[in-house]
């Protein structure tokens, strides 16, 4: 445990900041979270390469406890409009992140005897698809709205351009597309401090 604890560390606190930043708007589609969250692939992915699935299923499990644990407590702060976090979108966000990054550990070990990029690369690629998909579709979709039916999320569901700009959509799926196109891109960033990260623990570790 102890040769993991870095990893377990960095995990809780990314997805901590996730947490407390996804409050605050980066400009019409964004929260400042999307720029954070992604770097949890990064860890599960080094974790994964230098001590195995086992080890990283481990980190992945500890962020997913300070994931619902900060969810909870988020439930119990009131904001202008009422709990600063809601039972769907701690649902969501617990079920969305095991899931993701589970997938991301078996994709991964998959694929590790192959180029060095490749591995990371697809399970991220795959991860952050299943991560954006489960997230927002349970957290304001009208048609899962049994899950939380005091839960006012009609706000959520206006029509309204794609992105501003493309055809007709829910506002959750404009939500959704842009975090998805911000996790896609940061999956490419994220190939060189992968790189260079893993080079150093390896040589660690011989």
């Amino acid at each position: 445990m102890k040769r993991i604890l870095p990893g377990i560390l960095a995990m809780a606190g990314i997805v901590l900041a996730s947490n407390i930043l996804v409050q605050f708007l980066f400009g019409q589609w964004l929260t400042w979270g999307a720029f954070t969250y992604p770097f949890a692939f990064l860890v599960t992915d080094v974790m994964n390469r230098v001590y195995g699935p086992v080890q990283a299923r481990r980190v992945v499990f500890a962020g997913f406890l300070v994931g619902v644990a900060s969810s909870l407590v988020g439930t119990q702060i009131m904001g202008e409009f009422g709990p600063l976090v809601t039972w769907r979108i701690a649902f969501g966000s617990g079920l969305a992140f095991l899931t993701a990054q589970l997938l991301d550990v078996a994709i991964f070990d998959r694929l590790r005897e192959g180029s060095w990029w490749r591995a990371p690369l697809a399970s991220t690629l795959v991860g952050s698809s299943v991560d954006t998909m489960l997230f927002f579709s349970i957290a304001f979709s009208a048609s899962l709205s049994f899950l939380e039916p005091g839960n006012d999320v009609s706000w959520a569901g206006e029509i309204l351009p794609l992105l501003g700009v493309g055809p007709q959509a829910p506002l959750w799926v404009s939500l959704a597309v842009a975090d998805w196109m911000v996790k896609l891109s940061l999956a490419l960033v994220a190939l060189i401090p992968f790189r260079i990260i893993v080079g150093r623990m390896l040589a660690r570790v011989k």
